[in-house]
């Protein structure tokens, strides 16, 4: 290939890394819009915030996210999973200061992941503390102004947990404010993401999130909230969730056996949310009807994810190609996912 040519294709992939990040700020911006849209009049000025502070987090988790994921699709599920995911939308039950922080974790990673790629690779582990430094440095500051934007006791309980895997269960439990867990269908993305990092042996990345796993599974350390610490975890798990979008939309006859796998995680997911929901149908006098209806929401999403995945597994067998109409499908089911789970947390809350 001429000079002249790479040139023009160089040209031409930054204009489309443009074009898509600007579409990504759109929509992030205007699904924060649609979900405040409601609330504009009952919520103090402050908290109006979040209508930036939302597609922040959102846009930040897309740019870090493009280190590791060359889809598109696959980078607008990464920052739609952490801005709009149950654990910053939980946030906010604190105070719009928490999930500020929260939205600028992952622009304070893009040193790490995008800088010193030739010179000075060692400065890429000093870059890496960032995000641990922040977060201790907020609440240093907080604890001199005397400003408590997330109580220092605040730390998952057990009936956060079931966040994991039912997290509108969760927060009409409560527990939004210390909601560690997911939406539903990404969860295969994730699983599918992970194993793609461990099989190209990222192990140096996968370090950083297990620290902040640790750290907020601990007790308070430096007076930081354990609730704080899982914002690494959450970045992690939103960009693992992209590869893992990108690892489904690409695969090859060779990779049929992970997608088989990922569609046998959300049936038996999906079954497992349905016994729920039949256990607590029978609850004497439907006293816990309402989170059987969720149990059974759950389920549907689980089930449709399990179809969703299902199809895609059959394409990829019969070796068509098809990847359009994969991300299609899969945009449609994680849409579809996050825009309920989105929906129902902030209006639990609101």
């Amino acid at each position: 290939m001429s000079g002249r040519k790479k040139r023009a294709a160089k040209g031409k992939e930054a204009w489309w890394a443009f074009v898509h990040l600007v579409l990504a700020g759109i929509v992030y911006l205007a699904f924060a819009v649609y979900l405040y849209s409601p609330h504009f009049r009952r919520i103090r000025d402050l908290d109006n915030l979040v209508v930036v502070v939302l597609p922040l987090a959102a846009f930040g988790c897309y740019v870090l996210s493009r280190r590791w994921v060359s889809l598109f699709t696959g980078s607008l599920a990464a920052g739609a999973l952490y801005g709009f995911g149950p654990y910053v939308l939980g946030l906010l039950e604190y105070h719009v200061a928490a999930s500020l922080l929260a939205a600028l974790i992952p622009w304070l990673f893009l040193p790490s992941a995008f800088a010193f790629k030739r010179r000075f690779t060692w400065l890429r582990w000093p870059c890496a503390i960032l995000p641990f430094a922040a977060i201790f440095s907020f609440f240093e500051v907080c604890g001199r102004i005397r400003f408590f934007a997330v109580p220092k006791q605040a730390r998952l309980h057990a009936d956060g947990l079931i966040g994991l895997l039912a997290p509108l269960v969760a927060a009409k439990l409560g527990s939004v404010g210390v909601l560690i867990g997911f939406y539903h269908v990404p969860i295969a993305a994730f699983a599918i993401g992970l194993a793609m990092s461990v099989a190209a042996k990222r192990y140096a990345v996968l370090t950083v999130p297990i620290a902040g796993l640790v750290l907020g599974l601990s007790r308070p350390v430096l007076g930081v909230s354990p609730v704080m610490w899982f914002t690494i975890p959450a970045v992690f798990f939103a960009v693992a969730a992209g590869v893992g979008v990108q690892g489904i939309s690409i695969a090859g006859a060779r990779d049929k056996k992970w997608l088989l796998l990922a569609a046998s995680l959300m049936a038996a997911l999906a079954i497992f949310a349905l016994l729920l929901a039949t256990k607590y149908f029978q609850v004497f006098l439907g006293l816990a009807f309402g989170y059987a209806k969720l149990f059974l929401e759950a389920g549907k999403i689980y089930s449709l994810g399990a179809v969703v995945i299902g199809i895609i597994f059959v394409i990829t067998r019969l070796k068509f190609r098809a990847s359009i109409l994969r991300q299609g499908l899969l945009v449609a089911v994680l849409g579809l996912d996050i825009f309920i789970g989105a929906r129902f947390i902030i209006d639990k809350m609101l």
